[in-house]
């Protein structure tokens, strides 16, 4: 049976959003597709496992309300209550959403068969819900990171004289006693008992974040559910969360689909570049079927990897100077179970042991910065292109992963010669604003030292605690560019 079209939002690191866009079009068939910061909303017939086969996206939720940003006035209380209209509804609505996710999850049966002796049957059904001590302390961990995220488990707060908490969670009140009672005179659907348990998480920023804390809001929303559905809080193990996001932009209600982000990937031992990067700059090197495609600073493998697992019917190279990443990335590569996939070969990245225009793609994360202890990354590039450029066909696309500093040296490089402003078309910033990027017309100061590479993008992205440029290039035909041939690997 073919799923209902239903809404749905997705978290993306800063400067994906583009990439996600794109991927919930191609992947999804989505429409209605909406991005802002940190976030891509569409509406799709996507079931748990095509939702879950997203590459660039972080959490996909599905969504309960978007609405304008909550209005900012001087009274507290009236704030508090524009707050709790946001999850405060009619029964039918509530018993909607859950016969939604239950769709979403598998559940089969009629609306009324939930009691409370079967009402484990509304857990999560992923392979990361098991109930296992040590799937719990990653998820804790993978929470933790999100610092701006707090989860706020309202049973621990006594908002009124009338409740108790306890480690069973809220004392059902009057109120929530009289929404249960009403709804069994209008509909016998609505004589379901929703007595099951839920936590909130909550967000907010800008204007209202300087106004209530995140605990604040959560305590409100948690207040309004319990009235009026009866559930009782549960930090660890709930039956729905339900997530709050407030900001300048919008008022935004959802429940995530999954508890781990999209983005730890089950087939990754350890983790090196942020797999969705690693996946937007696999994206854009256009790989096709029996291509050839070189990392030739592969680190842990992570880019390999990813671009592995989504066009498997090309053939992966892997280099780096270091033994221990080395190591590392054929750890990878063996947990993947791509070992027939991938090729490594111990090579510095100035003198690559491969023949001239060998691979139709090249992807790249350029290592800078006090980890890799590159004191003098802008001196390195120009040696790097060289090699690089080298060793790719005509026609093919070298994607590379650089630091502010890079950008701004290859920025240097890639601007035209005589200053044109008609040759630099803007590529979106991690904040919304442009950065430059040339786009092919006039003679380039980068075609002059490197021969053949023509920019086509310059993509900011966020690493969390820096920001990074994705640039992407193509090497079309340059005269007199003789051939430096390097000995053949084994292989090609």
């Amino acid at each position: 049976m073919a799923a209902e079209r239903g809404r749905f939002f997705c978290t993306a690191g800063r400067g994906l959003e583009p990439f996600l866009a794109r991927e919930v079009r191609a992947r999804l068939g989505a429409t209605e597709v909406d991005c802002v910061s940190g976030k891509v909303f569409f509406r799709a017939a996507a079931g748990l496992g095509e939702l879950r086969r997203l590459r660039s996206g972080e959490r996909p939720f599905l969504l309960l309300k978007k609405r304008s940003p909550l209005p900012v006035s001087g009274s507290r209380g009236k704030m508090l209550q524009e707050i709790k209209s946001l999850v405060i509804e009619e029964p039918k609505y509530w018993l909607d959403i859950i016969s939604v996710w239950r769709k979403l999850h598998g559940e089969q049966g009629r609306t009324g068969d939930v009691s409370q002796e079967n009402a484990s049957g509304l857990k999560r059904k992923s392979e990361e819900e098991t109930n296992t001590a040590s799937k719990r302390q990653k998820m804790e961990q993978v929470r933790a990171v999100v610092s701006e995220e707090c989860q706020v488990e309202v049973g621990e707060t006594r908002v009124a004289p009338e409740r108790l908490s306890s480690q069973e969670g809220w004392i059902e009140s009057k109120s929530s006693s009289e929404f249960l009672s009403k709804g069994r005179g209008e509909n016998p659907a609505v004589n379901e008992k929703l007595g099951f348990s839920f936590r909130v998480s909550c967000r907010c920023s800008g204007a209202i974040a300087k106004i209530f804390t995140s605990q604040e809001i959560g305590r409100a929303v948690g207040t309004a559910l319990v009235r009026q559905c009866g559930w009782h809080a549960d930090l660890r193990d709930p039956d729905l969360e339900i997530f709050v996001h407030l900001n300048d932009i919008h008022s935004v209600v959802g429940i995530p689909l999954f508890r781990l982000p999209l983005a730890s990937r089950e087939y990754i031992k350890t983790a090196g570049l942020r797999s969705t990067v690693a996946w937007a700059m696999a994206s854009l090197a256009e790989i096709s079927a029996g291509a050839l495609v070189l990392d030739p600073m592969c680190g842990l493998g992570t880019i390999l990897l990813e671009a592995a697992k989504e066009w498997p019917e090309a053939c992966y190279w892997g280099a780096d100077i270091s033994d221990s990443q080395l190591k590392g990335a054929d750890g990878n590569i063996r947990s993947a179970g791509l070992m027939d996939k991938i090729e490594l070969l111990k090579a510095s990245v100035k003198a690559l042991p491969l023949p001239s225009e060998s691979f139709d793609s090249i992807i790249s994360d350029i290592p800078f910065g006090k980890k890799f202890k590159t004191t003098n990354d802008a001196q390195l590039l120009p040696d790097i292109l060289q090699e690089m450029e080298r060793v790719l066909r005509v026609g093919g696309t070298l994607v590379l992963l650089l630091s502010q500093e890079l950008h701004r040296r290859a920025e240097g490089l890639t601007r035209c010669a005589g200053g044109d402003p008609a040759a630099l078309a803007a590529a979106p910033g991690v904040d919304g604003s442009s950065s430059s990027s040339a786009q092919g017309r006039g003679e380039s100061l980068l075609s002059r030292h490197f021969g053949s590479l023509v920019p086509e993008g310059a993509y900011a992205v966020s690493l969390g605690k820096t920001d990074a440029f994705i640039h992407k290039y193509r090497k079309v035909p340059a005269a007199g560019n003789g051939e430096q041939s390097g000995p053949v690997p084994e292989g090609i």
